[in-house]
């Protein structure tokens, strides 16, 4: 039960910072209109999409030896992936936004990212029609956190021929009909080299174990969002739409990771080293009706446009070479875990667990 509670800290803690984040930069970043608010958000949050990849990728295994045939582990553990510097601002005239957006002050161009300063605001935006003239502006978001977390809960099971099998999972876990839900899923499959050259006898004749592993995860959160009108303002005409009830993000982060594993049991504790190559992917898009303000009537009031599913962003958000050292102790029937891991986003992961 201690662990169960323990996962539903750890992944309210990585699915409140989602929903805070986005609640409160969304608002601000659809003012910009629908193809200007994609590259925004995207700029804004990168570091959020590469930290989430980066936790995914990480926890899989912390030995190369596998387990007897259906021995098991079962596992809690938590990620936080540091946001670098250069992740840290993004410029806003290097993102391709288009003419209708421009700084208010054009030497005001550096604007901090999800991962960067949260004391102080970015660049203040204008916002124009297409007729030229200004019809909005607002401040750019501040930072939020410069470590990413994520959650991990894993049964590995020992198959025969040296391998193990893992599941990775988190059942979906629902904040209420205001908030939202995050749900995961995830296989893994690892495999003792060592036996397959030398025999039954490697235990005597290698002091170490090798081992390849691969690991595919698959995140979804569904997150709620209120966006209302600029006060004041009011339809652009009677073809807008003012039913702004369903609005959310629906987003999935998917990873996959191979990994070669080197360890050596030392009585109850193992060190290990492993170098791989691991990918993550987002497909995350604003869903909903959103009003933004395009216009104003002679009187001066304020006018919107009703944009429905406003932002869109599907990209691979990491890809390349990792390598991860860290150590696991086998306290009787219970697991201490803790790696570090160096890649562009470095990390630390710790976990508990138990098995036999």
């Amino acid at each position: 039960m201690k662990r169960v509670t323990l996962l539903l800290i750890i992944t309210t803690a990585a699915f409140t910072t989602f929903k805070a984040s986005a609640q409160s930069s969304l608002s601000d970043l659809i003012k910009s209109g629908p193809a200007d608010a994609s590259k925004l958000v995207n700029a804004y949050a990168d570091p959020l999409f590469k930290g989430f990849g980066t936790g995914m990728n990480s926890g899989w295994n912390n030995t190369a030896k596998t387990k007897g045939l259906l021995h098991f582990d079962l596992r809690i553990s938590a990620t936080g992936a540091f946001v670098p510097t250069s992740d840290k601002t993004f410029d806003v005239t290097k993102i391709g936004l288009s003419n209708n957006v421009r700084p208010a002050d054009p030497s005001q161009t550096i604007s901090p990212t999800i991962g960067g300063d949260r004391n102080n605001q970015g660049p203040a935006l204008n916002i124009y029609d297409n007729n030229g003239r200004q019809v909005e502006q607002f401040n750019l978001p501040s930072g939020a956190l410069s470590i990413i977390p994520s959650p991990q809960v894993q049964l590995t099971i020992g198959l025969p021929k040296n391998t193990d099998v893992t599941v990775r999972a988190i059942p979906s876990i629902n904040f209420g009909s205001n908030a939202g839900s995050v749900s995961m899923i995830g296989f893994g499959i690892k495999h003792n080299l060592m036996p397959d050259f030398v025999g039954n006898k490697v235990d005597k004749l290698i002091p170490f174990d090798v081992a390849i592993a691969l690991g595919y995860s698959r995140l979804n959160t569904n997150i709620a969002l209120d966006v209302k009108p600029d006060d004041g303002a009011q339809p652009e005409n009677g073809q807008q739409s003012t039913d702004f009830s369903n609005q959310h993000i629906e987003a999935h982060f998917n990873s996959f990771m191979v990994q070669a594993i080197i360890s050596k049991q030392l009585l109850f504790f193992t060190p290990y080293f492993a170098v791989g190559y691991n990918t993550a992917s987002v497909n995350a898009a604003v869903l909903g009706n959103y009003p933004v303000t395009t216009g104003a009537t002679l009187t001066a009031q304020p006018t919107y446009t009703t944009f429905p599913n406003p932002v869109n962003i599907k990209e691979t958000t990491i890809s390349g070479m990792r390598a991860d050292l860290g150590f696991q102790l086998n306290l009787a029937i219970f697991r201490l875990y803790a790696s570090y891991s160096m890649a562009k986003y470095q990390s630390v992961s710790a976990g508990i667990g138990f098995g036999f």
